[in-house]
């Protein structure tokens, strides 16, 4: 039962606090760059106030997921807890952040053959707030950035829309330069484009995660071979290995012991699989009698 596991839950919880200071400026903001968006008919300004609402769809996703995933199991049920919620928080990340790009490009089309000259002093000004709000964002979720799938899908929708801020900002330069407002869907497009690539990168991953692949950088076949390694170990077979949120590796492994062996290779296992490979849940079956069938699932 869940209950008898003591996680010291996930990565992403022992941060939420950046999640919290980096979601309450982003959503202070974001009415104040839409607003100004619409008044000022810039594309690039609503575009990019269309990935904030996206920040604060995900950051707020990422903030309710860390709280449902260190919430206890009372039904008895989640005999894994309630980790993967943070999973499904990066998904949503990745569908608000395609929807923000598909919506960008439909609204460049329609405004090709009649662009209209921006307010480009509201772009300029609002472009540098924005722009300094997102560089705070950054700055508290870089440095964790890499420790978390969550919150990896949270600092990649404020990267995107630091980004962003930067192209409301060239857009206005650009436009007071040559005169032409066309810069504005250009500026905006290349939003777009990156947003879209940010998104396919990180649902990659998110997939690969609730697919149950082999975590990153972790290759089943150098763990099999330092089983087999081990003092008293004649075989090893089932090896299986997964991620269930971030920073939280399993596995499982059936070990065949050694008909000579003087000892359990139990404990060596557990310890192999804990300092070698950073997975501190692992469920290991020792059989004793090497060359027969093994006694465990027929899948």
């Amino acid at each position: 039962m869940s209950g008898g596991h003591a996680h010291g839950g996930s990565a992403a919880a022992h941060h939420r606090w950046r999640l919290a200071i980096s979601f309450a400026l982003i959503s202070g903001f974001f009415a104040v760059e839409l607003i100004t968006g619409l008044v000022s008919g810039s594309l690039a300004l609503i575009s990019d106030a269309g990935h904030m609402a996206a920040d604060v769809v995900t950051l707020g996703a990422a903030l309710v997921a860390t709280c449902i995933a260190t919430r206890p199991d009372t039904t008895g049920r989640r005999t894994f807890g309630s980790y993967r919620a943070e999973v499904f928080a990066s998904g949503i990340a990745v569908l608000v952040m395609l929807g923000v790009a598909v919506y960008i490009v439909i609204e460049a089309v329609q405004r090709a053959d009649h662009a209209t000259a921006p307010v480009l002093q509201a772009m300029l000004l609002v472009g540098a707030l924005g722009l300094i709000v997102n560089l705070v964002c950054l700055a508290l979720l870089h440095s964790v950035a890499g420790e978390s799938l969550n919150v990896k899908g949270a600092y990649l929708e404020v990267l995107g829309d630091t980004l962003g801020s930067v192209g409301v900002i060239a857009a206005a330069l650009l436009i007071e330069a040559t005169g032409d407002s066309r810069w504005d869907t250009v500026i905006a497009l290349a939003i777009a484009l990156f947003v879209a690539v940010r998104a396919l990168l990180l649902g990659r991953e998110v997939l690969a995660v609730l697919g149950q692949h082999a975590p990153a950088g972790m290759k089943p076949r150098e763990i099999l071979a330092a089983l087999e390694g081990l003092d008293g170990v004649a075989e090893v077979h089932d090896v299986h290995v997964w991620q269930l949120t971030s920073g939280m590796n399993v596995a499982t492994a059936h070990l065949v012991r050694a008909g000579d062996a003087a000892g359990d290779p139990l404990a060596a296992a557990t310890a192999l699989l804990r300092d070698r490979f950073g997975i501190a849940h692992a469920t290991i079956q020792v059989e004793t009698t090497p060359g027969t069938d093994c006694e465990g699932a027929d899948w």
